[in-house]
């Protein structure tokens, strides 16, 4: 049996594949949420033939909530075996990631999630990532981390208790929480997070500097 780290996942560039992954996610299921979105170019104000008018959200694959809800507050274990809440980064920009390591699209994003956490992380973002593994093997979480060399966050829910209250039916999931606590927007499936796009959107999202010091 191949593992997440085969050839034949990643002998194809990553944007192609992060493609292929987002459709297939959005084929097997969907992110559930309370609050209802904006649709692409709904704001825009085109009637006619011309395509609307794309805004940041919508330019990087982010849904994007029509109302601020705060998010569901979780304290999980870590990785490195201490305890660690959502709450701690209240003054912080979220990426908050739900992936599991038999989850292909996860892989293939994770490296992206890495590159925007280490251009970000001295102004404001972290990204977290929940890793929904059923019992939380480290003999198997361990390698995949260092495999990938991810220095962000691990939390670990090993029964699917908190990805089951955000309402996480596929993966990847991934939700922007701005800092305060209010859920921004949600990304279904697999996305560049390094893209320059995604990075406009960050851009708007980021704590403003005299709150974050």
């Amino acid at each position: 049996m191949k593992s997440w780290a085969s050839d034949a996942i990643f002998g194809a560039t990553r944007r192609q594949s992060l493609i292929r992954a987002g459709l297939a996610v959005v084929v097997l299921g969907a992110v559930v949420w309370v609050l209802p979105v904006r649709r692409p170019g709904e704001d825009a104000g085109h009637h006619g033939a011309a395509p609307p008018v794309l805004d940041p959200f919508e330019k990087a694959g982010v849904v994007e909530l029509k109302e601020g809800q705060q998010a569901l507050g979780f304290t999980l274990p870590t990785l490195d075996g201490s305890q660690a809440s959502l709450i701690d980064h209240r003054d912080k920009l979220v990426v908050l990631n739900f992936w599991a390591t038999w989850c292909q699209p996860c892989a293939l994003e994770m490296p992206s999630l890495e590159a925007l956490w280490r251009r970000y992380r001295d102004r404001g973002l972290i990204v977290v990532g929940v890793s929904v593994d059923r019992g939380a093997p480290k003999g198997l979480l361990e390698p995949y981390v260092r495999s990938l060399k991810l220095t962000f966050p691990i939390l670990l829910d090993p029964d699917s208790k908190t990805s089951d209250r955000w309402r996480v039916t596929a993966l990847p999931a991934t939700f922007l929480v701005r800092p305060g606590g209010e859920v921004a927007g949600m990304a279904m499936g697999a996305r560049e997070w390094n893209s320059q796009e995604m990075r406009a959107l960050v851009e708007r999202l980021l704590p403003h500097p005299q709150a974050h010091r």
